[in-house]
């Protein structure tokens, strides 16, 4: 598999997890990483920073153990540059749940920057950016604003 593809499925794999509640998935693709949220002044770095945020802002059901969305990435763009990679791409977050019909609830783009350890592609820099937002309020936690 070549690495642009390697990289889209890293992209990829944060939506399958996010939408699986496997909020340690998450912070493990972050584990020697960044994800930066510039409209909000977030900034954090590895592993237990990434998961306390998922786990504090992220509402997961009991009946499933899933935050009941989807996370749709779309127009993935890839440029690689030996060990070092950008992209950038679109996503579109949906959900339903027993109270809240299906719905778009927020909208965005990725600017994420990949760099290859040991022959294996991992996430450097996801930055998050919110372009359309509705009600995250099945979503997100009191309080939370900032995923």
């Amino acid at each position: 598999m070549d690495a642009s593809r390697h990289i889209e499925n890293l992209i990829y794999t944060y939506a399958e997890r996010i939408d699986a509640g496997n909020l340690a998935g998450v912070a493990e693709l972050f584990r020697q990483g960044e994800i930066l949220a510039p409209a909000h002044g977030s900034h954090l770095r590895g592993y237990d920073d990434i998961l306390a945020l998922y786990q504090g802002a992220c509402r997961l059901y009991d009946d499933t153990g899933t935050p009941k969305t989807k996370h749709l990435t779309t127009n993935v763009i890839i440029e690689v540059d030996g060990e070092q990679a950008e992209a950038r791409s679109y996503y579109t977050v949906i959900q339903a749940t027993d109270e809240l019909p299906l719905q778009p609830i927020i909208s965005g783009r990725y600017e994420d920057s990949f760099v290859c350890r040991d022959g294996k592609w991992c996430f450097a820099i996801r930055q998050m950016f919110v372009d359309h937002i509705g009600d995250c309020s099945a979503h997100l936690l009191d309080g939370t604003d900032n995923l």
